[in-house]
């Protein structure tokens, strides 16, 4: 028979200190302390268990996508993991060209095209509405879940980020209603497959934001260089007025705007008509060089730049080497190149690098012919960027409220001699003296009186005052003025030029009068001089700047806007 010892249930060990956790303090813890520990290892082991179950029922669903092989990110093209394939390609310029008057032939038609993600809309789980886009065309896309198309590819396709690049197959239709928001507006395509061909990260600037104009506080001069705010206000229309340094800031992105392009198509329209006419003129390309060993034109206006173990300088302009050219019996050339001013100018209309259009030409009698030559060239620019160039200009001028480029009747352009513009100066209330050069303000004021006048924004002052003409200039029949020339643009400068000294001894007497005195045996200048010694026939010509062609055409308030990536004294990046 058992003892009463033997029957006593052991003792449950007490609990000692070292078995309790202990706290940061080291000491340890509290009942309520133990149960808050408690409960969040149960939250813990409840949220593992419901990820398990997520992750498995997403690997069920992907197991189960119908579409897994018609949609994702695509490997770099090129790289190792690219795999080409046969697909023939179209553009949406194409479908816009031969399909967008004719929707029922395209109805049904299967294709395959690259394009930008502009926008993406989740209509429900199942249906999503996208604009594709390139360039100037865009195209909404459906991408509608079936038995054919999951909706993970739905998911897939809204979450695609802004100006990401995607490779579309899909199928032309004809929308129930004709969709306005976009170019192709007849037409609408739905999605078969859709992959991402280059992610976008998220945009420091939205590109819809920049197809708008810039502050109007910003049509004078560039501020705020350094500082990056998005935007200052909004429009009529609510979208956001981003700030020229902003956009010039992030300039690719900035550029992405069909405004831009269409700014820039024109640029290159007025590079192709400069060299088509004076081609068809008989004129030389010539590439002047841009490094010198000395300034070429004196005055503070130049960079100086480092050249091995000495110095160089930035060409001011090939107005030098043009004429040297002509001294080399090439009857009439011209460049396309560069053009550094380091003049300390924060205006609207100044860049410390522009391109420079320039030409110089032998005459027979009189330097009006020159003037003939230079007035044919501008008036086929301009008859050129409105018969070609029509959709980009409309486009432009619409966003900034520019009126139209007033031309005048053929063989009527407006050709006053100075003294005559200072008349209508006086005559409109404006002090000027007789051989005072024309300010911004009274070159805007004659511009407004030529309009108004003889009806058109294009015209040419000739007969400049001598004292205010470069040395190369020549002096005039009339006592105190000078065979030179500059063309206006509603009112501004964008050409000067002149009858060229030719002859070597009344070269070296304009140098040594100027004020002050330039002299004809400087580095920069001697080889200039003494190419004249061995004869040369009288000429002429001009030099325009290419973004303030475009900036006037268009009615742009800054010439930055007319240049990809200006550069003015507080900007060289990007």
């Amino acid at each position: 028979m058992a003892s009463a010892s033997e029957n006593t249930l052991a003792e449950r060990p007490k609990e000692t200190q070292d078995d309790v956790p202990l706290g940061e303090d080291g000491k340890p813890l509290s009942k309520n302390a133990l149960k808050k520990l408690q409960k969040d290892k149960e939250k813990a082991e409840k949220a593992a268990k419901r990820k398990a179950e997520e992750d498995a029922q997403k690997a069920q669903q992907e197991a189960n996508d119908v579409s897994k092989e018609d949609y994702g990110d695509l490997p770099p093209v090129g790289s190792p993991e690219w795999k080409p394939t046969d697909d023939e390609y179209t553009t949406l310029s194409y479908i816009s060209k031969e399909y967008q008057e004719k929707a029922d032939e395209a109805d049904g038609k299967e294709i395959v095209f690259e394009a930008i993600m502009e926008n993406a809309r989740e209509q429900s789980a199942k249906l999503s509405f996208l604009v594709l886009g390139d360039g100037q065309n865009n195209i909404q896309a459906v991408v509608a879940a079936s038995e054919t198309l999951s909706r993970q590819m739905v998911k897939f396709a809204k979450n695609i980020s802004q100006q990401s690049f995607v490779l579309c197959h899909g199928v032309l239709k004809k929308p129930k209603e004709y969709v306005k928001s976009t170019s192709i507006g007849s037409l609408e395509v739905h999605v078969k497959k859709i992959y991402v061909t280059a992610r976008a990260d998220v945009l420091p600037i939205q590109v819809e934001d920049c197809e708008g104009a810039i502050p109007q506080e910003e049509n004078v001069e560039e501020k705020d260089k350094d500082k990056s705010a998005q935007a200052t206000s909004t429009d009529a229309t609510g979208r956001p007025i981003v700030s020229l340094s902003t956009r010039l800031n992030n300039r690719p992105i900035d550029l992405r705007a069909n405004l831009n392009h269409a700014i820039f198509r024109i640029k290159s329209g007025v590079f192709r008509l400069f060299c088509e006419y004076l081609w068809s003129k008989d004129f030389e390309c010539f590439q002047t060089p841009k490094l010198l060993g000395a300034p070429s034109e004196g005055g503070a206006s130049v960079f100086k730049v480092s050249y091995f173990n000495t110095h160089a300088y930035l060409a001011q302009s090939p107005q030098l080497h043009k004429q040297m050219l002509i001294t080399s019996q090439f009857k009439r050339v011209f460049e396309i190149g560069p053009v550094f001013r380091a003049e300390n100018s924060n205006t609207y209309r100044h860049l410390t690098e522009f391109t420079g259009l320039d030409l110089e030409m032998e005459f027979d009698k009189d330097y009006s012919e020159v003037l003939d030559v230079i007035e044919g060239l501008m008036l086929f620019i301009f008859n050129g960027l409105k018969e070609r160039y029509a959709k980009e200009t409309e486009l432009v001028r619409k966003v900034y409220g520019t009126k139209e480029f007033a031309l005048p009747e053929t063989g009527k352009t407006p050709r006053l001699k100075f003294w005559e513009g200072v008349a209508m100066l006086r005559e409109a209330g404006i002090e000027i003296g007789d051989f005072d050069d024309l300010s911004t303000a009274q070159e805007k004021k004659l511009g407004e009186l030529v309009l108004k006048k003889y009806n058109t924004d294009f015209y040419i002052l000739d007969q400049y005052p001598l004292s205010v003409r470069p040395f190369y200039t020549m002096p005039s029949s009339t006592p105190g003025y000078s065979n030179s020339y500059d063309f206006h643009m509603r009112g501004q400068e964008i050409l000067s030029g002149a009858q060229r000294v030719h002859n070597h001894a009344l070269l070296v007497e304009r140098m040594k009068g100027m004020d002050p005195p330039v002299d004809p045996n400087s580095e920069g200048l001697k080889d200039y001089v003494n190419s004249f010694r061995y004869g040369c026939k009288q000429h002429g010509g001009a030099g325009l700047g290419l973004e303030r062609i475009v900036c006037f055409w268009l009615g742009l308030p800054n010439v930055r806007l007319a240049s990809a990536f200006p550069r003015d004294p507080g900007r060289l990046a990007p």
